[in-house]
């Protein structure tokens, strides 16, 4: 299998790989930034992935742990590639980058949507009939370029070495006519496609099975073929989301997710499901305005 080299997750790993360095060494962040002559939150954010280090930073640093020869030469290395420029750098402005770039590197990918769905499953006018709807604050030319970057992204899913894909729908995602009749029904029929590829499965929880695992919300777990690189979870919300990456963490995400599973109908039955949704869909059997009184 070969490694897909997204700059997010070499920062990710480089930061890591430098932590247990300087743990090893005994050393403490604010020895570390007072020898680099900087400051400490520097170094945790180099340390945490958020910010990227320089070369020569990284070989400074290396120089405090006494970390010489092949290994030193090799985290120097890693810091070039985190320096890079991702695919998704153009839409910086209109996107949250981190998960981007995690996703471009990740070998699998499982979620449990409860309002939409999920971006690398939606259709170009679906995905801007939802973003125009939830952000109602941002420009059309914005609106494109979210979608742009959203059908873009897709192309994990074909590429060579496919990213694995496992989703889990509330009914609610396909029961909302998110841009219309027309634009719903090849939303749906675009899933019934997807759901055919080899690595895509796709489950739908009915409510029917009422309370449930996942009550509190989406969630996505992002896991990596390097040992290397830990899974994350990113729980996303209205102002960007949130990344969890402690392994009880995970743990705990990966626990709800099989019984969020367990609970939904096989992937046969709601691939069928949807199929007879995009034939007859629920919003059209209820008359409009009826409301609930």
């Amino acid at each position: 299998m070969t490694e897909r080299r997204s700059p997010t997750v070499r920062r990710r790993r480089l930061g890591a790989e430098l932590r247990r360095r300087r743990e090893d060494a005994g050393v403490t962040i604010e020895m570390v930034a007072e020898r680099l002559d900087c400051s400490s939150s520097k170094i945790s954010r180099i340390e945490t992935g958020h910010t990227s280090a320089t070369p020569r930073d990284v070989a400074d640093m290396l120089a405090i742990y006494g970390v010489v020869g092949p290994e030193g030469e090799e985290l120097v290395q890693i810091a070039r590639e985190a320096r890079q420029k991702g695919w998704w750098h153009p839409y910086s402005t209109v996107l949250t980058g981190a998960y981007v770039g995690l996703e471009a590197a990740a070998h699998s990918v499982r979620a449990y949507e409860q309002q939409v769905v999920p971006g690398l499953l939606q259709t170009g006018d679906y995905a801007k009939a939802m973003i125009r709807s939830a952000r109602p604050d941002i420009t059309a030319e914005e609106v494109e370029r979210r979608v742009r970057v959203r059908l873009q992204r897709q192309s994990l899913l074909t590429q060579d070495d496919p990213i694995e894909v496992w989703v889990v729908l509330d009914e609610a995602v396909v029961s909302r006519p998110v841009g219309g009749d027309e634009v719903m029904r090849a939303q749906l029929a675009r899933l019934v496609e997807a759901a055919d590829l080899p690595n895509v499965t796709l489950q739908i929880l009915p409510f029917e099975v009422g309370a449930h695992a996942g009550m509190d919300g989406t969630f996505t777990i992002l896991d990596f073929a390097e040992a290397r690189d830990p899974g994350v979870v990113y729980a996303e919300n209205a102002t960007g989301g949130l990344f969890l990456e402690k392994a009880e963490e995970l743990r705990k995400y990966v626990f709800i997710f099989d019984h969020i599973r367990a609970a939904a109908l096989r992937p046969e039955e709601s691939v069928a499901a949807i199929a007879k949704l995009a034939e007859e869909p629920l919003w059209r059997s209820r008359p409009k305005g009826s409301g609930w009184t």
